[in-house]
């Protein structure tokens, strides 16, 4: 396939002085799942001229957005417990009371596997038509070694049905089940590691992640799953400083750790330890605006320590029911002060990176052909509109999807 007559935006910041990467009238070939080329009109190769061609009509062209955090895969809902926290409940004292992440584990653990996916498909299409082409996606509603692998098979499914690419990431430490109230080491090894084994031997896990939080997990109850990690050559991360700074960041960095999520009480120990580290800091505005919190992330912190900031949805049916990365994209602008560019970086370069994928984010030769046609002239424009996405098509591995 060849594009044409397109406005490309690279996300090459080394090639422009706009941020961007910007190429006006441009061309971009593509062969099989790979970009060839990439460059203005003008230059394009004899040896592409042959290929079928698409011409775009001067519409910008990006790389494929990646939401790098969701909690897509659930059953049931939690809007009962929207209207509570709107009558002035916390977030905390509804999950303490029964609420929140253990609500949802019921009605997950009580659906089948396909009826899972059922549930799941509709809202990882909404993704889609926000520009998605690959999407992470959490266990951590199951809370025993069957249900978290249940959760897993059903993210590994997803891949097969839609033309996305889901990456994979084990969250059994994501609260403590009532029959382990109280004792959260004991659920670390009868369940946390265990569920972590079988998947890594099943093949359903790319990741590990984990909350730390004083409602959740310690960084020494933790401690024992990342080794576990590590043992299986697996990747980590973690929910850190969402609520209260419990030196979760700086745990996490000390073990190399992709990405630090959340982050809204992230001290400087634990942003100079991001940077040591090359942690991303992945930043999740739909929480923020859910919960309606009034401390906002350290961002000129973490953009003066140079720390890369990824943008993701955190689609999840409590306190993030957002599954648009364009309007992600304009909350974390709005609501954070990130930049237009800095919010697509966000959602390219840095969530590419946060998830440990070096083949996609950038528009390059030799990268992945994932790709988002958009109904604009500038990429400004796509985390201006507020619930609007300009997407006009997508191209997922150099096809028409």
């Amino acid at each position: 396939m060849l594009l044409t007559h397109a406005t490309l935006a690279t996300m090459d910041t080394r090639s422009g002085t706009d941020g961007y990467g910007l190429i006006p009238d441009a061309a971009l070939a593509l062969d099989g799942e790979r970009i060839v080329w990439a460059g203005p009109m003008a230059d394009l190769p004899t040896a592409y001229h042959a290929f079928p061609a698409e011409d775009v009509q001067g519409r910008l062209v990006t790389p494929g957005l990646i939401d790098c955090h969701t909690h897509a895969v659930f059953a049931g809902h939690r809007a009962v417990e929207f209207e509570l926290r709107l009558n002035g409940a916390s977030y905390e004292e509804i999950a303490r009371a029964g609420g929140g992440i253990l609500s949802t584990v019921s009605a997950t653990r009580a659906a089948s596997e396909n009826q899972l996916l059922a549930k799941t498909l509709p809202r990882v299409d909404q993704l889609i038509a926000s520009g998605a082409t690959t999407i992470e996606v959490k266990s951590g509603y199951g809370l025993t070694v069957e249900d978290e692998l249940k959760m897993l098979r059903v993210a590994r499914r997803i891949g097969q049905q839609r033309p996305v690419t889901v990456v994979t990431t084990h969250l059994a430490a994501h609260a403590v089940p009532p029959e382990y109230k109280g004792r959260a080491r004991d659920y670390i090894a009868d369940v946390a590691l265990p569920s972590l084994r079988a998947a890594h031997a099943e093949g359903l896990v790319d990741a590990v992640d984990a909350f730390c939080e004083t409602i959740a997990f310690s960084v020494d109850d933790l401690a024992p799953l990342f080794a576990e990690a590590r043992a299986l050559g697996l990747p980590v991360k973690l929910h850190a400083e969402q609520l209260t700074d419990q030196g979760g960041t700086a745990f996490a960095a000390s073990h190399g750790a992709l990405s630090a999520d959340h982050l809204e009480y992230l001290s400087p120990d634990g942003i100079a330890a991001m940077a040591r580290a090359g942690t991303v800091a992945v930043i999740l505005p739909g929480a923020f605006y859910t919960l309606r919190e009034t401390q906002t992330p350290p961002i000129a912190a973490l953009r003066a320590a140079g720390v890369p900031m990824a943008v993701a949805t955190d689609l999840n049916p409590g306190s993030s029911p957002l599954a648009s990365l364009t309007l992600a994209m304009n909350m974390a602008c709005t609501l954070f002060r990130l930049t237009p560019q800095e919010a697509l970086l966000g959602t390219t370069v840095h969530a590419a990176r946060a998830l440990g994928l070096s083949d996609r984010g950038r528009i390059a030769p030799g990268l992945r052909a994932d790709l988002c046609v958009w109904d604009a002239d500038h990429p400004a424009e796509l985390a201006y509109r507020i619930g609007a996405t300009p997407l006009h098509t997508r191209i997922f591995g150099g096809r028409l999807a």
